[in-house]
């Protein structure tokens, strides 16, 4: 087999400016190795990833279990329609239903797949005259066309108007709200149990079993978009499990299969079958590869107790870098929820990413002035404290 000889990040920048379509800023930096918290680019420099793969890599970088997964799966079957049975999708889906609350899955490719699934659910589930949905301000939840009306934030609406119709936006942490939105054309709650893009924002204890009344009271379906907060990334299999309730939809992705491509939606029984055969479908969903990957994710966190390193990560980070929280200083607030943490400024936190990136620490601005991490769960409290002693340092200096 032929060998590729590796570009430098300068001629594969020339690479894209001529043939991929530039909708995304990117930085400098052609990244070309990966192995646990750590990424190498094509001078070889290593940097320190808390943002590894938006989310996607939860357990960091090419993690073994699923390496191995994959590379016996693609030697076996790659890709069969979901006209066959597989294996793989079933032991999967039987995975993700008794670890959490014992529902039928439908797998896809992505978080915004999932979510579009579960529009289309929610109101063929309600019936005729019921398709209004109860989405948050500051939310978000996707970029397909549906998705994205269901996305609260008119930034990201700008140029593709109109949008579909049916949305109806409250802020988030508000019953009262909530309960004032509802009306008899409305057929679901669709939320983040913890807002990702919109900041990392944590509901008060009450707020989730509180929707979860309001649903029952009204006969709405409660939905929830777990796709960046799934697969212990709060310390629980799935945030909804923090709380004294279950919902009637999750949408998943991201961490899902430990970086590679896969999304689901998981549903009550009794609601999954309004799902009816030739209603909604995905190509390449539940494929062998994507979902051998899951199966492995779930073995990695189980036998290497991961959902207890969480916690211990989190009250690091939270010991940390509550140090650098005061009123009058540059650090407002500092929220933590497992490794998914938000550090909110009182300025623009685009800087300190150019910074921390200069020291060869990896990290995400969001909502302008938020930094946002989600590290790896199997970070070390080594690793952990090298961030945290970057991040205090370049923060001092902004």
């Amino acid at each position: 087999m032929a060998t590729i000889e590796t570009m430098t990040s300068q001629e594969t920048m020339h690479l894209f400016d001529r043939y991929v379509i530039p909708n995304y800023k990117r930085y400098p930096i052609s990244l070309v190795r990966g192995e646990g918290a750590y990424v190498w680019d094509a001078e070889g420099n290593r940097y320190l990833d808390l943002f590894p793969g938006w989310g996607c890599n939860l357990l960091g970088h090419c993690p073994p279990r699923v390496v191995e997964a994959v590379r016996e799966q693609v030697g076996q079957l790659i890709h069969v329609p979901n006209t066959w049975y597989m294996e793989p999708q079933g032991r999967f889906a039987q995975q993700l239903s008794e670890r959490s609350f014992g529902g039928q899955c439908f797998f896809c490719n992505s978080g915004a797949e999932a979510v579009e699934a579960a529009i289309k659910l929610a109101r063929v589930h309600a019936g005729k005259g019921r398709y209004k949905i109860i989405t948050c301000e500051n939310g978000f939840h996707g970029r397909t066309l549906g998705a994205l009306s269901a996305t609260a934030q008119p930034k990201y609406h700008e140029g593709f108007e109109p949008l579909l119709a049916g949305f109806t936006y409250v802020p988030y942490n508000d019953l009262a709200a909530v309960a004032r939105a509802i009306d008899e054309e409305t057929c679901a709650v669709l939320v983040e149990p913890i807002q990702g893009e919109g900041g990392v924002n944590v509901p008060d204890p009450e707020y989730l079993p509180g929707l979860r009344r309001l649903c029952d009271e009204h006969r709405l379906l409660l939905v929830l978009d777990e796709v960046q907060t799934c697969m212990g990334r709060t310390g629980k299999w799935f945030a909804y499990q923090h709380y004294d309730m279950t919902p009637d939809i999750m949408t998943l992705a991201k961490a899902l299969s430990g970086g590679i491509a896969c999304g689901a939606l998981v549903a009550e029984p009794n609601v999954a079958a309004s799902l009816r055969p030739g209603m909604h479908a995905s190509t390449f969903g539940g494929n062998p590869v994507a979902t051998r990957a899951g199966i492995a994710t779930i073995e990695t966190i189980e036998e290497e107790g991961l959902l207890e390193n969480v916690e211990r990560l989190a009250a690091r980070f939270r010991e940390r870098l509550g140090r650098l929280q005061s009123p009058s200083g540059v650090v407002h607030q500092v929220r933590v929820r497992g490794v998914m943490i938000g550090i909110e400024l009182a300025v623009d936190g685009t800087p300190v990413v150019a910074a921390c990136m200069e020291r060869r620490l990896l990290v995400n601005c969001t909502h302008s002035t938020v930094i946002r991490l989600l590290p790896p769960m199997n970070l070390t409290l080594d690793q952990c404290d090298e961030a945290c002693d970057t991040l205090a340092e370049v923060i001092q200096k902004v």
